[in-house]
């Protein structure tokens, strides 16, 4: 059976309550589960892997292993996958999103990892690893506009979650017009938009349950009647109707095939 995602909205609380990180081990199926730190996506991946190697430590990880991928014949390299095979979690750093995919993208490293989730491996990604969980991933794109066409760029991600479109530091960094962008150049996924110190458990690619500090956005649409994204010049402001939104505050939970809340 596919592990569990646990999606990070960046700036996670390492000090005090450590509620999303606690969470993530406590998932494992072990008590002391080991742990694997993927560091591609940041640029001092020696750096951040310190910081997490610490804080598992403290949260009762058996062992931490860090994985300072930062170029392609690293991520191919049999040893990485090696540490995959033995581990319970995976966890992804922040830095950028699309160094992250472009490091990992089709390597033995990353073919390891879907192996081993489609088993149980729990994955988490924090900020740029939670973006690239997507299949459709947001690289950048203006947080002060209106929602327009030519403000949002988009890559492929990791298609861990092939249906939707995941945005982090979102209330922080104002990105709800980036992301109603981003929603409708690809209406037929959902657009989720993850707060810091927040993050979403994902259970069977379907079941969704929001915890941490903040909430959640989504915005669904699939039922967009009118839509003039094709007709604009890149910088005008797009006419969209209509659009779902739900606001997810901790402990709510979703049901991301059918599209509402649920109760457990």
């Amino acid at each position: 059976m596919a592990g569990k995602l646990v999606v990070i909205g960046g700036a996670e609380d390492h000090e005090r309550h450590c509620t999303i990180l606690k969470t993530v081990v406590r998932l494992a199926p072990e008590k002391k589960p080991r742990v694997a730190v993927v560091a591609a996506a940041a640029a001092d991946p020696a750096g951040a892997g310190r910081d997490y190697e610490k804080i598992f430590k403290e949260l009762g990880a058996e062992s931490v292993r860090v994985l300072k991928v930062s170029s392609r014949a690293a991520a191919f390299d049999p040893s990485s996958a090696a540490v995959v095979q033995e581990a319970a979690v995976v966890f992804i750093t922040g830095g950028d999103q699309l160094r992250l995919t472009s490091i990992l993208g089709g390597t033995t490293l990353m073919k390891k990892i879907k192996e081993r989730f489609e088993n149980g491996l729990i994955v988490a990604g924090t900020s740029a690893g939670a973006a690239a969980m997507s299949g459709t991933m947001i690289i950048g794109g203006s947080a002060e506009q209106p929602p327009q066409r030519g403000q949002i760029q988009m890559s492929p991600g990791l298609g861990f979650l092939p249906h939707l479109l995941i945005d982090q530091h979102f209330a922080q960094r104002g990105r709800f017009g980036r992301l109603i962008a981003a929603v409708a150049l690809n209406p037929g996924l959902l657009g989720m938009g993850i707060d810091e110190d927040t993050a979403v458990v994902i259970s069977e690619r379907r079941w969704l349950e929001v915890i941490g500090s903040n909430g959640i956005t989504i915005i669904d649409g699939s039922i967009l009647a009118h839509t003039n994204v094709s007709e604009t010049a890149p910088r005008e402001t797009l006419t969209l109707s209509p659009l779902q939104i739900h606001i997810l505050a901790r402990g709510s939970r979703f049901d991301l095939l059918h599209h509402r809340i649920y109760a457990p």
